[in-house]
């Protein structure tokens, strides 16, 4: 499976660009607001990995679903999630997309096709692939794209869903991110692959590894699986190579990295390169700005709606964790 040639034009550009600088400044505003101690618990940035999402989703329809991570902001809003909601969830305010109950690492939005990210690792696969036998029992045509870290590629739920979605032909996407690192481990020490997407084979299945710091050459690549998904070939692996640019959660030193290995990811910047090719595709500065500005202006009024919204009610903690008295009657 290849990515295909460059074929995407201004406008494709100038969205993919919108929403990977969205997901950038909210990462920044969220990582800033949790270092004034204005969010409880604690967030794991996407930052240097926009790409991946972004080149993803815009392969996506509107009608297709993800299951996301806990490092899942960024799928989020890469499938339009609003910021201002998921702002309010990272403060655990009663407008969040969870009304404040599931924080960062629990946005969910079923309208959008955003099944949830999840603070397990690699559990979002296999609920992945419940919502793909959904869809093919339905004849919805729907496709369901999995994304999880190269982490998550060693655990049990990977390898069971693969070989599930591969007999079953399930119309779904893995879309594994390889930043390298699960948590401080180095991708390396704990597999025997130059690269993961080799394992798609042990499955009868397409895998590929594409750049993933390059917004066009992920959708391309995305684009193809999710064809194959919606047409009845069934399951592909997609592996994208990504930069995280902060530790494995914000405040992590993440001395276990050498210094090369940021300098290159900032050296790939996804943004960086999305700027570039607009530009080469006749962009002006001043458009580019103009973009900058609408997104940063986005970021502050959901900072500011997220910071004067309520808290939840203590009295209601337990709303919608026990059923009611009828409900349990019907299921009786």
């Amino acid at each position: 499976m290849k990515a295909k040639e460059t074929v995407c034009g201004a406008d494709w550009y100038r969205e993919a660009y919108r929403r990977m600088a969205l997901i950038r400044a909210f990462e920044t505003k969220a990582a800033d607001c949790f270092t004034r101690s204005e969010l409880a618990g604690n967030i794991h940035l996407y930052m240097g990995q926009e790409a991946s999402g972004v080149g993803a989703c815009l392969a996506l329809r509107a009608s297709d679903y993800i299951t996301s991570t806990h490092r899942g902001h960024g799928h989020c809003l890469a499938k339009g999630a609003r910021a201002d909601l998921a702002m309010a969830e990272l403060f655990g305010k009663e407008t969040g997309y969870c009304r404040g109950r599931g924080g960062s690492m629990h946005i969910v939005d079923v309208s959008l096709g955003i099944l949830g990210a999840n603070g397990i690792v690699g559990a979002g696969i296999p609920l992945a692939a419940g919502s793909a036998l959904a869809s093919k029992i339905k004849g919805d045509g729907g496709v369901t794209m999995a994304f999880f870290g190269d982490g998550a590629s060693n655990q049990g739920t990977f390898h069971e869903t693969l070989n599930m979605a591969a007999v079953w032909k399930l119309p779904m996407v893995f879309l594994l991110e390889n930043n390298q690192y699960g948590v401080s481990t180095e991708i390396h020490r704990i597999t025997n692959t130059e690269c993961l997407s080799v394992r798609a084979a042990a499955y009868g299945i397409p895998g590929v590894t594409v750049d993933g710091t390059d917004v066009e050459t992920v959708f391309h690549a995305a684009a193809e699986a999710v064809e194959r998904a919606r047409s009845g070939g069934g399951p592909s692996l997609v592996e994208t190579m990504v930069y995280r640019y902060q530790g494995h959660y914000c405040g992590d030193p993440a001395a276990y990295r050498p210094k090369e290995y940021l300098a290159e990811g900032k050296s790939k910047d996804p943004l960086k390169n999305a700027r570039e090719r607009l530009l080469a595709l006749g962009a002006e500065e001043t458009e580019l700005a103009g973009i900058d500005q609408g997104v940063a202006e986005e970021i502050e009024r959901a900072y500011q709606f997220a910071k004067n919204s309520p808290d939840p009610d203590p009295a209601a903690v337990i709303d919608n964790v026990y059923s009611s008295d009828n409900e349990r009657s019907v299921l009786r």
